[in-house]
């Protein structure tokens, strides 16, 4: 068992943190120096940043997994995989990715119900719930394994369907539960009371517009994370800095970090 997991496990066990999504070295450990407890990689980040679509028929395990691995080595803070649909349509499928990622020193990661086939991009129910199932065995006690349906970013707002498979994913061992996308308030709340205890993970808010921490503390909810926020964020700064140079201002670099602040928080090269 490692530090990391067990560190991770029991921020899960009371009161709600904040788990924001660096997608390369330089976001990480700013990140880490602000004093999160905890970090999650980001597809969307990893993907954009390589200049693909987000999705997992962009991004390979391999490369998804080392990324992880990356931030937790320059933080050492306890790290959570967003590691799509598990890299395949099998429930072994997501044993080897869960495999990766122990042996990665990730501390978490998640297994979505997604197919990556915009056809049919959600899992019938039953194939879902194997996919979790070996997954969460395969976890037990070294991992923290999020178990995640995407209904609401797949146009399926389905609260009752969304609820079932949670609660199937928490009876087959899942220790967190995620349902992104969610329309409100009370449907956070609905899901929050339908699988208590075990701790659940909102993406900043409901879809109808970000909340304060403390409104989602007091719904229950245990963790919140930021998804591609952040990354998109850094995008929209760019952006207006690119706006100000084409119109001829230079002055553009009030309140970024320095290069020198930024190389002072990696580590030496051997």
């Amino acid at each position: 068992m490692s530090a990391a997991y067990e560190k991770f496990r029991d921020l899960h066990r009371s009161g709600c943190f904040v788990m924001p999504n660096p997608w390369d070295g330089g976001s990480a450990v700013l990140l880490a120096r602000e004093g999160f407890p905890a970090l999650a990689s980001t597809s969307l980040g990893i993907a954009f940043a390589m200049g693909v679509p987000d999705g997992r028929a962009a991004l390979s395990r391999e490369v998804s997994i080392e990324n992880a691995a990356m931030i937790h080595r320059l933080t050492g803070l306890p790290v959570n995989g967003d590691l799509e649909d598990g890299f395949g349509p099998s429930p072994e499928d997501c044993v080897l990715t869960v495999e990766a990622s122990i042996a990665a020193g990730l501390a978490g990661l998640g297994i979505e119900d997604t197919t990556a086939d915009p056809a049919d991009p959600i899992h019938g129910f039953d194939a879902a719930v194997a996919r979790v199932k070996a997954a969460a065995r395969a976890a037990k006690g070294r991992i923290l394994l999020t178990g995640r349906t995407d209904n609401f970013l797949n146009g399926r707002p389905d609260l009752d369907d969304t609820i079932r498979r949670l609660q199937a994913f928490a009876e087959v061992g899942a220790d967190v539960l995620y349902a992104p996308g969610l329309s409100d308030m009370a449907a956070i709340e609905a899901v929050v009371k339908a699988v208590a205890p075990l701790p659940v993970n909102i993406v900043m808010g409901p879809r109808s517009g970000a909340v304060p921490v403390s409104v989602l503390a007091a719904a229950g909810v245990r963790r919140i994370s930021i998804g591609g926020g952040l990354y998109r964020q850094a995008m929209g700064a760019m952006v207006g800095a690119a706006r100000r140079l084409r119109d001829g201002d230079l002055d553009i670099l009030g309140g970024a970090p320095t290069s020198a602040e930024i190389t002072r928080l990696l580590p030496p090269l051997a």
